[in-house]
């Protein structure tokens, strides 16, 4: 459980308490306390850095909640180990959230804002930690295990007539990347922040790469009279 959210000094003598939620029924207090961090860090010295400093507890807090939910499914990875890639991921989110500042609209308040970029960043390293001995498999023999035992023979032969029909569309109509990246993401369930990673991309590139593979695919299979959905 998250401790609460300290009071913090955002400089020219304002102390405001930062929760991490937007409070309704006190817009302008939120507004007041988000346009006070806004302000203390685009300040320049010593303000701004304790502004800084404050907001990397924040970050710290989300990151350590994410590792602590999460902490469970990476049992084989040593608490020290889980310890710093929370507090590397509460550093990435403070760069980031600096970098941001003015794409902040308003929409929450500043600390409900910045605290999703710490579970964000937190996330993405515990994939890759997940991931990190796993090998990712970039090859499209594994499309006949869609076969599901329990159908009845009809349904059977109908698999088995779509499963040939993507094996050939994946291998006419994709481009060998286009291949890689459809059956790593959506078969293979391979985290994009990892396959970014393994193939030296960016996860925009990726996207768009899934995106085109997936819009040549249908429209290769709608020639052929079938429909995919789940793709």
């Amino acid at each position: 459980m998250l401790s609460p959210a300290p009071t913090v000094s955002l400089g020219a003598g304002m102390s405001s308490r930062l929760p991490l939620s937007a409070a309704a029924s006190e817009p302008e207090r939120a507004e007041a306390d988000s346009q006070a961090w806004l302000s203390a860090l685009r300040l320049v010295g010593s303000e701004r850095e304790e502004a800084v400093a404050r907001l990397h507890e924040l970050l710290l807090r989300a990151t350590r909640f994410e590792v602590s939910r999460r902490r469970e499914a990476l049992s084989h990875v040593r608490g020290e180990e889980l310890d710093d890639l929370a507090l590397q991921a509460a550093d990435d989110a403070l760069v980031a959230v600096l970098a941001k500042l003015d794409d902040y609209r308003g929409a929450s308040r500043f600390t409900t804002w910045a605290y999703k970029f710490g579970l964000l960043e937190a996330g993405v390293r515990l994939r890759r930690r997940a991931w990190q001995d796993r090998e990712v498999v970039l090859e499209p023999d594994v499309w006949p295990l869609m076969a599901d035992a329990g159908q009845s023979p009809q349904d059977q032969a109908e698999t088995s007539e779509l499963v040939v029909a993507i094996t050939d569309s994946i291998d006419g109509c994709l481009t060998g990347h286009q291949r890689e990246v459809l059956v790593a993401l959506a078969l293979n369930g391979v985290p994009l922040d990892v396959l970014a990673d393994r193939l030296g991309t960016t996860r925009g590139a990726l996207y768009k790469t899934l995106h085109d593979a997936r819009r040549k695919l249908r429209a290769d299979l709608a020639k052929r009279g079938f429909t995919l959905d789940s793709i």
